[in-house]
């Protein structure tokens, strides 16, 4: 709240990266308490949004956040598993 500049109960969701990308922690106030969503990938790492602004924040789309929390690169998103066989 200090540091951000922003009010921790006003519906937003804060998302945090560890130190080596592994680690996502998503904060959100669910009108009863404060929630913490974590999400460690096994695999590589959350690809990180430049932040542009004096305030060290940034806004996310719905669709940016889905694939930020996937591991999915939503810079430059692909498909890359496909199926061994069909039904």
């Amino acid at each position: 709240q200090d540091t951000l500049k922003k009010d921790p109960f006003s519906g937003h969701l804060f998302a945090f990266r560890g130190k080596k990308a592994s680690i996502l922690k998503v904060l959100f106030w669910d009108g009863n308490g404060l929630c913490l969503f974590t999400k460690r990938i096994d695999q590589g790492g959350f690809v990180w949004p430049v932040m542009a602004g004096y305030d060290g924040s940034i806004t996310l789309t719905p669709a940016q956040l889905a694939m930020l929390i996937e591991g999915i690169d939503w810079r430059a998103p692909e498909s890359v598993w496909k199926p061994a066989i069909a039904g």
